[in-house]
């Protein structure tokens, strides 16, 4: 995704912010930077399925607040975005009814010439679908169906369209090239508390609140030796004390603890960490592995040696010192340049200049 559009959406009107490899969302409390990424989520999840009341369990908050009802009482907001690729950069455009019933009531897909490729409105407010047209070219030039107005039609095209004409063929690499784009994020938000006591091993897929991060280490530690040592490097820059390692002991009922390995000195158990080295080792993780090992919605038609993936850090800079985020901030643009990994944050007032001084971050002010 290279472009998130905020056209009416909470504190946000007619925004429109360019998304680099690296970029941050940075300015005081209030400023809207948390609802920015919560647009990006929530574009990510719709692209993979996930219907609006999942997405919008409290749509109301998201209209703006001076958004005045229709005759009819209706009040909604519209988000978008860019996402490019082999296609050129396609456009995605959603608004969303939120009252007096959520529903998508509008989305356009836009190819790079202009072209519109798929347009749904709704025409019946008594059903529960939106009529939706498609460029098809051939001897019928659009095709016209009902589409359910809870999920993102983009994401159905692939079921739709017969891809026999040039057309068809057209909407289809551009509707997969923004879902493939959407569905390739994953929400970091490490919590601390659910990160110090020993867990059961499992799949080892990093979740969402990185509780399970022992068990995470304790399969990069054998799977991915490479990207270990190198989190063991980031550990030492961050952590109090000398760092040679990152272990895992099994623990006699089975459990897995992680730890700190200090060379000649006895090992610190994770759990005596404090809660900004938890998140900052977390943080450090995410990065440093790929869908493969982040329990995420995986795109099985893409080759996993040429998936990307975009991290979403709401608060990135939550308990951390100077010295830990200017690591993290310098981790991320450097794994960013190899072309697989994409960042989007919200950082604080105070640590937005930690950001601006770090090559390769675009930071977004919204406090401006």
């Amino acid at each position: 995704m290279t472009e998130l559009r905020l056209s009416a959406f909470a504190g946000h009107r007619s925004a429109v912010h360019a998304l680099g490899p690296v970029t941050v969302f940075a300015g005081p409390s209030g400023s809207g930077k948390s609802t920015a990424l919560r647009a990006y989520e929530a574009l990510a999840r719709l692209g993979a399925g996930d219907t609006l009341d999942e997405v919008f369990p409290d749509a109301a908050d998201c209209v703006p607040e001076r958004a005045r009802p229709d005759a009819q009482g209706r009040r909604g907001f519209r988000i978008g975005c860019t996402v490019d690729g082999p296609e050129g950069p396609v456009h995605l455009d959603v608004a969303v009814q939120a009252e007096p019933r959520l529903r998508i009531v509008g989305e356009r897909l836009t190819g790079r010439d202009g072209r519109t490729l798929l347009a749904t409105a709704l025409r019946d407010p008594g059903r529960s679908a939106v009529q939706a047209e498609w460029h098809t070219a051939g001897a019928t030039p659009v095709t016209r169906a009902p589409f359910p107005d809870d999920l993102l039609g983009t994401a159905l095209l692939p079921l739709r369209v017969a891809g026999k004409t040039r057309g068809q063929l057209e909407v289809l690499a551009a509707a997969e090239q923004v879902v493939v784009g959407l569905r390739s994020a994953f929400a970091c938000d490490p919590r601390p508390e659910r990160m110090r006591a020993p867990v059961p091993p499992g799949e080892g897929r990093l979740r969402r609140g990185c509780g399970n991060l022992a068990e995470v280490l304790h399969r990069t530690h054998t799977d991915c030796p490479r990207r270990h040592h190198r989190l063991a490097a980031v550990a030492g820059a961050g952590c109090a004390g000398p760092v040679t390692g990152l272990g895992v002991q099994e623990l006699p009922e089975g459990a897995l603890r992680a730890v700190l390995e200090r060379g000649a000195r006895p090992a610190t158990p994770l759990g005596r960490l404090g809660d900004g080295e938890l998140r900052y080792l977390a943080l450090a993780l995410t990065l440093l592995t790929g869908p493969g090992v982040l329990e995420m919605d995986r795109i099985a038609e893409v080759p996993d040696a040429m998936q990307s993936l975009t991290v979403l850090a709401d608060g990135l800079d939550r308990g951390l010192d100077g010295r830990q985020l200017g690591e993290l901030l310098r981790l991320a643009a450097d794994i960013a340049a190899d072309g697989h990994v994409r960042v989007a944050a919200t950082l604080g007032e105070r640590s937005a200049g930690e950001a601006r001084r770090t090559p390769g971050v675009t930071v977004v002010d919204l406090g401006a």
